[in-house]
């Protein structure tokens, strides 16, 4: 990129306006697929509620016909953009019809009404998601670092590995940490995975809602960066079949009750409410999740529901500290990497919370 078109990439629009750009963001109809557009906005905003509606065409995503095609998006969240910096924001946004109703593809829609449950609401439910992602070489879809068409040495050394045989891409994974922290993402951390050209990054703890707008929103950022530096991000949860592992979305997860005195009793009965609807949650849980789900790789397998403590091999696993001081949090270790945060944050505390056996 030549310095004049990076010194116009980089304007500081306050020098000269009090106008801003908000970036709108949604889901597209395949459900993984994050779209967004632009617009002028005449100063600074902070609350979603204070935000235009604006409308996309439905039929280019898959979520309208041709004959009626206008769907309209709600601003939910906002979000500090790191591309444009200044006042410019990022807005999440869920997708409705111009009757009012939400679209089919509208997972958040089902989620807010879960969340906004007075049972729930007073539980407090805290979430900590483990993204797992893969970094892909864009004309060959091969992970970057590994020879095209051919294969790195086996896993071991690359899990937190350091060196430029072990660790691949890590500007973009530093580029997307310190980019979440400015836009105001609780992202707790990052790290190389198991199998290299693999990484995650963790967000949370987030109560209710907004661990899915945040995830979603963190996505956003890594594939724009992914985008800056010609690489591909892949969300599949097994990128590359053999010895390899999979890549998922371990959802941690806690209630008040879990977090007050004798809470580990709770979290041994939200485990139980899980089990019996295993199947259910596996539905719902990530396309091909059966590719990854197989009882090897620190996987359980998909047809079978166990727990137990600091395994990684189980469903569900409580860790150490847990079980040691009887409450705390538990770790759903089945969503794949490319679920939907909205429908897998709120099934948990349906289940957990609401829902009797």
């Amino acid at each position: 990129m030549s310095q004049l078109l990076t010194d116009l990439v980089n304007l500081n629009l306050k020098d000269a306006t009090n106008k801003i750009i908000a970036e709108y963001i949604w889901i597209g109809g395949s459900g993984k697929d994050i779209r967004s557009k632009a617009r002028t906005l005449d100063g600074p905003v902070s609350d979603p509620s204070k935000l235009p509606k604006w409308n996309y065409d439905g039929s280019s995503t898959g979520q309208a016909l041709g004959d009626d095609s206008e769907v309209i998006l709600y601003p939910r969240a906002i979000f500090k953009d790191p591309f444009r910096g200044g006042n410019n924001i990022l807005v999440m946004c869920d997708s409705y019809t111009p009757a009012g109703e939400a679209i089919p593809t509208n997972k958040r829609h089902g989620a807010a009404k879960v969340f906004s449950h007075p049972d729930v609401v007073k539980e407090e439910p805290w979430y900590g998601i483990e993204q797992e992602y893969t970094l892909l070489q864009k004309d060959v879809k091969w992970p970057v670092g590994w020879p095209v068409g051919g294969f790195p040495g086996p896993q071991g050394p690359y899990y937190c590995g350091t060196g430029a045989d072990k660790a691949y891409g890590r500007e973009i994974v530093d580029s997307h940490y310190k980019a979440c922290l400015y836009a105001g993402i609780n992202i707790s951390g990052v790290n190389g995975e198991v199998m290299p050209g693999q990484w995650e990054f963790q967000v949370g703890p987030a109560v209710g809602i907004s661990a899915g707008d945040e995830i979603w929103v963190a996505r956003y950022i890594l594939e724009r960066i992914g985008e800056i530096a010609g690489v591909v991000v892949s969300f599949d949860p097994k990128p590359i079949q053999g010895d390899w592992n999979g890549a998922g979305a371990h959802t941690n997860y806690s209630t008040k009750s879990m977090r007050n005195d004798g809470g580990l009793e709770v979290i041994k009965q939200a485990i139980e409410k899980l089990k019996l609807r295993h199947k259910d949650h596996i539905a719902a849980y990530g396309e091909g999740n059966e590719r990854r789900l197989t009882g090897k790789h620190e996987t359980a397998d998909i047809n079978t529901f166990s727990w137990g403590v600091a395994n990684r091999g189980a469903s569900v696993r409580i860790g150490r500290d847990t079980e040691k001081e009887g409450k705390g949090y538990f770790e759903d270790r089945r969503p794949a990497s490319n679920m939907d945060p909205y429908v897998v944050t709120s099934m948990i505390a349906e289940t957990t919370i609401l829902w009797k056996p």
